[in-house]
């Protein structure tokens, strides 16, 4: 299966670093949006060829698919194109930054008959894994998942710190990934819900603080605080109130409410306990195996919904 990857950024690194483990799978080409920087990061990761052209990519049949870690607002334009050009597609989260786009981008996936799948990256890191199974086999009620989501991002800069030329956006993306996971743990959509933001930033023009809420009909509940203006630890914690315990993941790792690590092998076994790296394996395997993939754009579809409901009540 040959890849191109489209982003030279943290996240383009992420998936060059984990689809180089994975058997069968052969990244040719790099489109960077820095021909540099993309040289730069295909010497790194033995990529053979740097281009600047997505649409050139396109059209070459010896390219089966391509995985999009490009600009946010570039995602659901971009991922329209992969698709109506015949290759399947691994698009990062957002979607899209709208839900007209998102909506669009599913009539198309639908119709190209190739795989659409959205870096819905907390469905498949372990932590969640762990406590979706057991809420699934009534071995845990969950009460109330808290996230927070905490970056110190006043100028446009990725997450290694390195400057770029679009604004990131609190909502559409770092939400996206709790709204969608909420959903996806509990089995339910969202309806109740709520949402206040602070005052737009001088600069970037965007709410630099959330907060918002949401329920699921059985009554479980989500809140989640997210800010770019926080100074210290960086990234996104998830707390798990369940009536069996507390439970609080980072990333790839689970805690209980007492800080005692959680041993996670009945869910990664002797597999990867890296949530990208089981991503991108699913991606893989349903381009190889024909089928619908975990994290499909039609299953993400709800997620972009519950963005909408809560962009227009956000005051």
């Amino acid at each position: 299966m040959r890849i191109c990857v489209a982003g030279e950024g943290a996240i383009g690194r992420k998936h060059l670093s984990v689809l180089g483990r994975i058997s069968g799978v052969e990244v040719c080409a790099l489109v960077a949006g820095r021909p540099e920087a993309g040289a730069a990061v295909a010497a790194e990761y033995g990529v053979p060829e740097v281009s600047t052209d997505l649409d050139g990519m396109l059209v070459r049949p010896d390219i089966d698919a391509v995985v999009l870690a490009t600009p946010t607002p570039l995602h659901a334009d971009q991922a329209v194109r992969v698709l109506r050009a015949g290759k399947h597609c691994l698009v990062e989260i957002p979607m899209a930054d709208n839900l007209a786009d998102a909506e669009e981008l599913a009539r198309v996936a639908r119709e190209s008959g190739r795989v659409a799948m959205v870096c819905h990256t907390r469905r498949f890191n372990p932590p969640h894994r762990w406590v979706r199974a057991r809420i699934a086999a009534g071995r845990l009620r969950l009460r109330h998942l808290v996230a927070q989501t905490f970056f110190l991002r006043r100028d446009n800069r990725n997450a290694l710190g390195e400057p770029r030329d679009w604004t990131d956006h609190l909502l559409w993306h770092h939400a996206c990934h709790t709204v969608d996971l909420f959903g996806h743990t509990t089995g339910e959509r969202p309806s109740g819900l709520f949402a206040l933001q602070g005052p737009p930033d001088a600069n970037l023009g965007i709410a630099m603080d959330l907060s918002l809420g949401l329920k699921v009909p059985s009554g479980a509940l989500c809140t989640v605080a997210l800010s770019f203006h926080h100074d210290g630890p960086q990234g996104t914690t998830f707390r798990y109130v369940c009536d069996e315990g507390t439970y609080v993941a980072h990333y790839d790792d689970l805690v209980d409410g007492h800080g005692n690590p959680v041993d996670l092998a009945e869910v990664t076994g002797d597999g990867a306990a890296d949530g990208i790296e089981e991503q991108d394996r699913e991606f893989v395997a349903a381009v190889t195996g024909g089928r619908e993939p975990e994290s499909s754009v039609a299953r993400g579809l709800d997620t972009m919904r519950v963005l909408h409901e809560l962009d227009t009540r956000a005051g």
